[in-house]
């Protein structure tokens, strides 16, 4: 059984915890006082829904006078051990400043006796009476495990609404990452955007079998009724399956500029060679993805072709496929200020990396609900946390760049 990493369940709560597969408990169960970190989270939601109300929900118990406003450090003594926390934090807009909350205060003055609870359950936990540690929480907590899950699916519903009705026009995005994440033999496709700010913003999901164009068309036809703008041009970033570019090309038209994922160029090319030439080509390629301009960079990808070529056929037709896709960037001037966030798929691989983190352990998806529910309730906890794109204070030359190719694109097909 594969241990959890501490630093992964700092916020979690008791609905988090019961949601879990049984052997997922198990294992953080062996982490002794992790548990106690779920219960304590567990006592701090509480105090926050009483002020500000449920996550993801628009009118709290005060109206709107109470607001969610992240995290501080914080920790809690428990029989001798430190217990590190991410203390929710809320602000009272009326009064202009934060509201201690009133529960971190009481356990942070706990007083010795008061802690046996807290010894029992870990005493539970190392002796490995999983059973007994449960009911003693449930008893203790008012927590049952039915009541957890049924809590856990009205907020997680309640958050695939809203993702699924947020309106689009509120930014003017530069470019799209398309790319799907495998989900017990189906597929979730995800939509990250960027704003001319430099946002990375999730948009939307959908489910689909494989990467085909008129499920993925159909998402990004639902995103443009939301308000999507696209007329100026939007660089598409995708691994290189047909579906995903066929959908964007048919929706987007001449506005779809389309930037191959370098990557999975190379590392589809290298797949052919054996071993004595996979690091010599993969080198290679790399070198000319790296060159600043699109006719040195063009030149040296000419070369290694005709290279592999004599080496293995097979390789050579792979990299000459979609070639000039893969070098988009580099085409439009862009390659210097911009490589480094959009010549690869990279954006949105590191999401699906951190949503598997979420989702990777649960192992039966009874319904399609299910499935849009804890990835969205991912994406929308990633969200918080997305840094923006390299260089984003230059984007404005991005923008004028697309807008240039789509003059062009409208003017050739005029004459």
């Amino acid at each position: 059984m594969s241990k959890i990493k501490s630093n992964s369940i700092n916020r979690q709560k008791m609905d988090w915890l019961f949601s879990q597969p049984i052997d997922t408990q198990l294992s953080i169960a062996q982490q002794h006082f992790e548990i106690v970190r779920i219960v304590l989270n567990s006592i701090l939601e509480g105090s926050v829904c009483e002020l500000a109300g449920e996550k993801y929900k628009r009118n709290g118990p005060n109206g709107d006078r109470y607001q969610r406003w992240g995290f501080n450090p914080g920790s809690i003594r428990v029989g001798g051990q430190k217990i590190k926390m991410d203390v929710p934090r809320v602000f009272d807009r009326q009064r202009g400043q934060h509201v201690p909350l009133e529960s971190y205060e009481k356990l942070k003055e706990l007083p010795e006796q008061d802690r046996s609870l807290m010894e029992q359950v870990l005493h539970g936990i190392s002796t490995r009476d999983y059973g007994e540690v449960i009911d003693r929480l449930n008893d203790s907590f008012g927590h049952s495990a039915a009541s957890v899950s049924r809590q856990f699916q009205e907020r997680s519903r309640a958050a695939l609404v809203d993702f699924e009705q947020r309106k689009r026009d509120a930014h003017k995005f530069v470019a799209l990452f398309i790319d799907g994440k495998y989900m017990a033999g189906d597929q979730m496709v995800i939509v990250l955007g960027v704003s001319g700010e430099g946002e990375k913003i999730p948009l939307g999901i959908v489910q689909t079998n494989t990467e085909n164009a008129n499920s993925i068309g159909g998402l990004l036809r639902e995103l443009v009724d939301r308000g999507l703008k696209y007329d100026d041009g939007l660089l598409c970033v995708i691994d290189g399956a047909k579906g995903i570019r066929k959908a964007a090309e048919d929706v987007f038209g001449d506005a779809a500029v389309i930037q191959r994922c370098q990557w999975h160029k190379r590392e589809n090319v290298v797949g052919y060679l054996n071993e004595e030439n996979k690091e010599k080509y993969r080198a290679k390629l790399q070198k000319a993805y790296g060159r600043d301009t699109y006719k040195e960079a063009k030149e040296n990808l000419k070369e290694i072709h005709d290279e592999l070529i004599v080496v293995n056929r097979a390789a050579a037709k792979s990299l000459q496929e979609g070639l000039e896709e893969t070098l988009t960037l580099h085409r439009l001037g862009l390659i210097i200020n911009f490589g480094r966030s959009f010549k690869t798929t990279n954006c949105i691989e590191n999401l699906n990396s951190c949503l598997g983190k979420y989702i990777g352990r649960v192992k039966n998806w009874s319904s399609s609900d299910m499935r849009y529910r804890w990835v969205v309730c991912g994406i929308m906890d990633m969200e918080k946390r997305m840094r923006k794109v390299d260089k984003y204070k230059k984007l404005p030359q991005m923008i004028a760049a697309l807008k240039r190719e789509v003059e062009q694109r409208k003017q050739k097909k005029a004459s």
